[in-house]
């Protein structure tokens, strides 16, 4: 299968809204087209990350990453935080997950970042496993946490 990455234009809305539900869906979030749209479009015309998306073939988007631009402290320098990374299930294994990594290192690197950061669940091995054959090491020095808001 023959991939592109590219970020996102404005006429993907509906195809990186129908993955990105598919995504909320993979971390047992209820089915919301609408939500996933609305969030998605708020996030490209606010101009608050960078959506990059795997195309194969005639357009056909099979996977899309989003990072958001942040800050570490500690380095006192600017950082992308991948939140998001999903590639449809028919297309996996096939490179698309490490196509995407690939284009957000580049991305981040052309921005001037000099890191990125991104969490994943325990039970995602096979996620695990891609981010490890990259170069990502993983953080066994910090907890994580987490506090709902209202």
């Amino acid at each position: 299968m023959h991939i592109t990455v590219r970020e996102a234009r404005p006429d993907d809305l509906a195809g990186v809204a129908a993955l990105f539900d598919q995504y909320r869906q993979f971390y047992e979030q209820a089915p919301d087209a609408e939500g996933a749209r609305a969030f998605i479009a708020a996030r490209q015309a606010r101009q608050e990350s960078v959506i990059l998306v795997a195309e194969a073939g005639a357009g056909s988007l099979v996977g899309f990453c989003q990072l958001y631009p942040s800050f570490c402290s500690v380095e006192a320098a600017p950082i992308y935080v991948l939140y998001d990374l999903f590639v449809r299930p028919g297309a996996r294994q096939g490179g698309v997950g490490r196509a995407l990594l690939l284009a957000a290192e580049a991305r981040a690197a052309a921005d001037g970042k000099v890191r990125m950061d991104l969490t994943t669940a325990r039970s995602n091995h096979a996620a695990q496993a891609l981010y490890e054959s990259l170069g990502w090491v993983r953080d066994e020095v910090f907890l994580a946490y987490a506090r709902r808001i209202g």
